[in-house]
Parts: structure tokens; C-alpha cells; sequence
């Protein structure tokens, strides 16, 4: 079988992979000229900038399983324990940490020691966390409505529900669909006790992802055409031609691995079948701002923020600096940031981190820089799921894959790589 795969992300990177080890001949295109689709890297003066910070979770199987066949495991590090410390203005650190406790008792102590909140609200927020374990994945309305009705105050969400919702679903838990909500908070922290460690990537993420897999596909003898930009995929008596700009590739099967965006545009009408996907799901962005200090000033190595605009700030010093420090904030859902120049993003969260950081307060910011990411993922808003498609279209041999598809995870690289296995299988079993 001669497969195609339209895009260089790690679901088309999981896709093609599978593909080729169970005999299939591949090829793979990718508009860009790097691999890695959303996680990728650029390089600064002297170091590399991700375009996010892209954390994963102990309970991220497939993607983890991506990067043991990439042979980057040693380019990663999984917490021994979740351990989230959390920053406010003018208040001694807390920290979210769990126990070696069975769940839910695995956070009790964490929540009752956490004190940007009263204790009225840590008993409350535990009530909730109790009573979301048992939530049904209701995808008809948000995750900050329910937490209302189970008592939750403004507060308590943006103090603590947030700290969870916002990196995971790239929305606050007032926009949020409870059906996802709940899932992550099952999936990552009322489950399996250890599940919620936090993963984080200590080199690039071009080192990580994009070079090892131009490596391995090359030696699973997958054609990679970088800088070939799909523009439609054409059935052509039981097989496909993939369109280009200036050329086409005839294929038995084609695997569509782009954002959902752009999808709905490379597939034939035949495909959709009526359907309201992909075209309708809407997009959700991420900022992220590069800062480099002539000194330390931070001594975590990732940490979130509690009533200042900063949400997540971590240490992305590369090894053989030995004085300067490299931070990165991460902002999701970050609408009214895409708006800001730089020059406004600068003079409102370098002031932030200052009250956060007193060692911040007397450094100097060498270089300053924000990446944008419009359509960084999907916006997990209630009523999404109906929108996001299984792998297998309407036609036979034209799969699709992507993060934005029906995983049951949010917009994350763990759902980007269980989509290209779902893909995969499909069209396997099609052929």
C-alpha cells in the first residue's frame, strides 16, 4: 500500500510510523521546513525559543511511547511526584504537591496546606474535587458553571481550577466545556494517584521532536518532501492524487494530518459528508514571552502564578549559561495578549514578574521577545464534541489525525499522537 500523509506533525510523524512498520510504503509531506507541526523551535541569538511550553503528563502513554521510538527520553523529565508551586505578589510560595497516598487522599494534604485559599474554600474545594471524579462527561455547558454550583467562588476557580484549566484546555474554566474539564481532572489527578506528574521538556523542542524525527523516518524509509504545501487531496478511480502547488503525489490511502483549520480545505466534498466539521471549530491562542536576565532570579523550575497576569513561568536557562537566566511565560487563552504589542507585553509583565521575583526587581531584562500562536489549539467551549470527527471519513483510504479530532483529550500532544495511531489503525484496517 502506498500511503500519503499530509502534515509533519506529531500525529502525521505517530501516523506515518505506524504505516510503514506494518508494510506500507509512505510518504510524507509538510508545508513546512522543519518537522514537528506546533511544537517547534527558532533559533535567538545564542539560544533556542519553543513557540510554547509544551508540558505533558505521567498519563500520556502514547505520546511518551513517540518519544522512546524517537530516542528523546533522555531529553525530558518526569517529576518523581506532582509539585506545582504556586507565586502570588507580596506572599510566601505554596505548593500543589501530592502524597504517596492512595486518590483522592493523595491531595488532601496539598489542598488543606494551600494557602491562597481560606480553609472554608480548601474543604469546599474538596467537596468538588469529590464530587468531579463522579461528574459524566457533559459536554452541554462549562466547567465554571458547575464548579459554581458545587460552591466554588470566583476566587477558589481562578486560584485553583484555573491552575489546572488553563494549561491543559487553553481556555479559563468559565469558557471551558465540562465534559473536558472533567476528563482532565479524572484523567490526570482523581485517578491513578501518580498520574498528574508533570513532564517537561529540558532541551528544544526541535532537538526533541523535529531532528529525531527526520532521523527515524528516514531510517523506517519514509519519503519526507519539507516545504511542500498540500492543497487538496483528489479520488481518482479508487486512489488519490495529493495536489501540491506544482506537482502531485498518487497514493492508495492518504492520512490528513493538519490543523482543523486547513483540513476542512484539503479534503474532497465527499469526505465531509454534510458534516459541520472541520470548518467549525473555532481556535483558541497562546503567547508566550521570552525573557533573558542578566542574573538568577528565579529558582524553580516551573512555577505557577496566583493574582498577577503571569499564569506559568518557567526556567529555560540552555546548560552553559553560568550567569543569565532564560524564563518563559506561558499565557493560554490569551485573546486580549494577541492584541498587545511588544512593546506593551513588555512593560506589563516584566513589572509582574518583578513582584513576583524580588531577585527580578534589580536585574536587567537583556532581550525580550513574544511568539503568537492564533489557532494554537481548538476552543474546548461546550458543544465541541459533536465537532471534532472520528479518523475515518465518508470515503474509503482517507483518514484523518490531529489533535483537534475525536481523542476524548484535549487539544494536547498526547491526543496529537493517539490520533495518529487512530489513523493509522483505520486505514490499516480499510486496506
Amino acid at each position: 500500500m502506498n500511503v500519503v500523509v499530509v502534515g509533519g506533525g506529531v500525529a502525521g510523524i505517530v501516523a506515518a510510523l505506524d504505516c510503514v512498520a506494518a508494510g506500507a510504503t509512505v510518504t510524507l509531506v509538510e508545508v513546512r521546513p522543519r518537522l514537528g507541526g506546533a511544537a517547534y523551535s527558532v533559533r535567538g541569538d545564542d539560544f533556542w525559543i519553543d513557540n510554547g511550553q509544551h508540558v505533558f503528563l505521567r498519563c500520556c502513554p502514547a505520546y511518551r511511547g513517540l518519544l522512546a521510538k524517537l530516542g528523546s527520553e533522555s531529553l525530558v523529565e518526569l517529576q518523581p511526584r506532582l509539585d506545582i508551586p504556586v507565586l502570588a505578589p507580596g506572599r510566601p510560595p505554596a505548593r500543589l504537591r501530592r502524597s504517596g497516598a492512595r486518590p483522592p487522599l493523595h491531595l488532601a494534604g496539598a489542598l488543606l496546606r494551600y494557602s491562597h485559599l481560606s480553609l472554608r474554600e480548601r474543604i469546599s474545594a474538596g467537596r468538588a474535587a469529590l464530587a468531579l471524579g463522579r461528574q459524566p462527561l457533559d459536554d452541554s455547558r462549562t466547567l465554571g458553571d458547575w464548579l459554581a454550583e458545587h460552591g466554588q467562588s470566583p476566587r477558589a476557580i481562578a486560584a485553583l481550577w484555573d491552575l489546572i484549566a488553563l494549561p491543559t484546555l487553553n481556555l479559563p474554566a468559565a469558557e471551558a466545556s465540562l465534559a473536558l474539564g472533567a476528563f482532565v481532572f479524572q484523567q490526570g489527578l482523581l485517578g491513578d494517584a501518580a498520574a498528574g506528574d508533570v513532564g517537561l521538556h529540558r532541551a528544544p523542542l526541535q532537538q526533541i521532536i523535529g531532528d529525531p524525527a527526520a532521523r527515524a523516518l528516514a531510517r523506517a524509509g519514509v519519503t519526507v518532501h519539507l516545504r511542500w504545501p498540500a492543497q487538496r487531496v483528489t479520488s481518482i478511480g479508487g486512489r488519490f492524487a495529493v495536489v501540491g502547488a506544482n506537482s502531485w503525489i498518487g497514493a492508495d490511502a492518504v492520512v490528513i494530518a493538519v490543523p482543523h483549520d486547513r483540513a476542512a480545505a484539503l479534503l474532497p466534498a465527499t469526505a465531509l459528508h454534510g458534516a459541520a466539521w472541520p470548518g467549525a471549530l473555532e481556535s483558541s491562542p497562546i503567547v508566550n514571552l521570552h525573557l533573558v536576565y542578566d542574573r538568577r532570579v528565579f529558582e524553580h523550575r516551573f512555577a505557577a502564578g496566583v493574582d498577577t497576569p503571569v499564569q506559568y513561568l518557567f526556567d529555560r536557562t540552555p546548560p552553559e549559561w553560568t550567569e543569565r537566566q532564560y524564563l518563559a511565560v506561558s499565557l493560554s487563552g490569551a485573546r486580549a495578549q494577541m492584541g498587545m504589542s511588544t512593546a506593551a507585553l513588555r512593560e506589563r509583565y516584566v513589572a509582574a514578574i518583578a513582584e513576583l521575583l524580588p531577585g527580578a526587581r534589580e536585574a536587567r531584562v537583556e532581550s525580550f521577545s513574544a511568539t503568537k500562536e492564533h489557532a494554537a489549539t481548538f476552543r474546548a467551549v461546550p458543544g465541541t464534541a459533536a465537532l471534532r470527527p472520528a479518523a475515518a471519513t465518508a470515503v474509503e483510504g482517507l483518514v484523518l489525525a490531529g489533535a483537534w479530532t475525536a481523542t476524548g483529550w484535549p487539544a494536547t500532544l498526547e491526543s496529537a499522537a493517539l490520533s495518529g495511531h487512530a489513523a493509522a489503525e483505520v486505514l490499516l484496517a480499510q486496506r
